[in-house]
């Protein structure tokens, strides 16, 4: 008869076979995955859902005890498939930490104490000093069983350590993953091997490292996603600078021309500043991770600095920005002024004035630019073929941060971008 500690096993069991069933699934058809990542996650899953495959066939044995064979034989796939796992996982660690599996002293050692569990196991079969099944078709552990668990056990400890070692070497999600895969099955076997009798708790726990294991494709299949669409982003925010404004140069050009002969320290000046502007371009080309917001400021004064050269009084910009210790993505704050001045610049309507400002919230860092031209259009600022869509995806892809544009009081218009706090 079925008792609750049976349902209990049998619904765990079921749960590592779906897992592992999706996990084999997602191994094979997950395009990100490196052909090294698909044969290690495939040998994986496809051990772990023959180990619990394998306890249906028990069941079935259990149910007529005549088939005592078949229930043997289940109990020898269920030990070999399950430990198949940790050899695979120490092969896996040496790869993503760069190592070669075939000549690291941790594959010889976990593979070594896997021989002598594997002879051990199929000496069990003959023997009744490690266990035998009973009139009622319950296992009854032997002396020598723990003999047997023992190299199990080394082989868990042996890789567990291993992980240790090389945590710094692993990206932190893929660390965390190792450690569910290996850390709950180990207490688990512990407690079987010292405390008590733990063979639904164990089966438990390797449910654990196959999800973890499952995990770890979606994760990957994710930030590979996420890459992506950061690189699409970043070449249009580099195209952006590629296809700078030709009458912008031309005007820098000539107002250089003019004033080497009427000011010649400012026609200097220009030309530093225009250099600025051009060197921090080419740097946010070749960018893609997030730059501090103070390399963005230089940015973005150069470019106006160049743009008040021109235009002399028609341009005003005030700073106040007391908080600066953050990071951004390149070519966020200097599109932003570009745009103000590019939409705003009107010789008819009097001087265009921008406020550029910077503080320190609660949640993290924002950043304020305004002006006082004749606002802007809803529609261009919702395209997302604009630089401003472009600026908004950047910064959701990577810092998880946020853009938004509203009609500045007085007239206008305010973009507020919004930092979350960075570790």
């Amino acid at each position: 008869m079925i008792g609750l500690e049976d349902i209990i096993y049998i619904f765990v069991c079921g749960a590592m076979l779906t897992v592992s069933a999706l996990g084999l699934e997602s191994a094979v058809t997950t395009p990100s995955l490196s052909r090294w990542e698909k044969r290690f996650f495939s040998a994986f899953f496809s051990a772990l859902a023959l180990c619990s495959a394998s306890f249906f066939l028990e069941l079935v044995a259990f149910m007529q005890p005549e088939l005592a064979v078949l229930r043997l034989m289940a109990y020898f796939i269920q030990s070999l498939c399950g430990s198949v796992a940790f050899p695979v996982l120490a092969v896996h660690l040496l790869h993503c930490c760069g190592e070669d599996w075939r000549r690291g002293t941790l594959t010889r050692i976990v593979f070594a104490l896997w021989a002598v569990f594997i002879a051990m196991l199929v000496a069990a079969q003959f023997s009744n000093a490690f266990w035998e099944f009973g009139a009622d078709g319950q296992v009854t552990f032997g002396p020598a069983y723990n003999l047997l668990v023992a190299p199990f056990l080394a082989m868990q400890l042996v890789t567990l350590a291993g992980a240790l070692r090389r945590r710094a070497k692993l990206p932190r999600w893929r660390y965390r993953a190792i450690l569910v895969c290996l850390v709950p099955v180990t207490i688990a076997v512990v407690i079987h091997m010292f405390i008590a009798p733990a063979l639904t708790l164990i089966d438990f726990t390797l449910t654990l490292s196959v999800y973890s294991a499952y995990r770890s494709i979606v994760s990957d299949a994710i930030e590979q996603s996420l890459r992506q669409q950061r690189q699409i982003a970043n070449q249009s925010a580099s195209i952006a600078v590629l296809q700078m404004r030709p009458h912008f140069i031309y005007n820098t050009m000539t107002t250089v021309y003019y004033l080497c002969d009427q000011n010649p320290e400012l026609a200097k000046q220009v030309t530093m500043d225009f250099t600025t502007y051009l060197r921090k371009n080419l740097a946010a080309i070749a960018g893609d991770d997030a730059i501090p917001f103070s390399d963005e400021l230089e940015h973005a004064r150069a470019y106006l600095a160049v743009e008040q050269a021109q235009f002399e009084d028609e341009l005003l910009v005030s700073y106040d920005m007391p908080h600066t210790r953050f990071r951004v993505p390149p070519l966020t704050l200097q599109p932003l002024v570009e745009n103000a001045v590019k939409h705003g610049m009107d010789p008819d309507a009097g001087p265009l004035h921008i406020w550029i400002q910077t503080r320190k919230t609660s949640s993290g860092s924002e950043i304020v630019v305004e002006d006082d031209g004749p606002g802007f259009d809803p529609a261009i600022a919702d395209d997302p073929h604009t630089t401003l869509a472009n600026i908004k995806e950047r910064l959701r892809l990577m810092c998880d941060g946020r853009m938004s544009i509203t009609p500045r009081e007085g007239g206008g218009a305010s973009v507020l971008v919004t930092i979350p706090h960075q570790e």
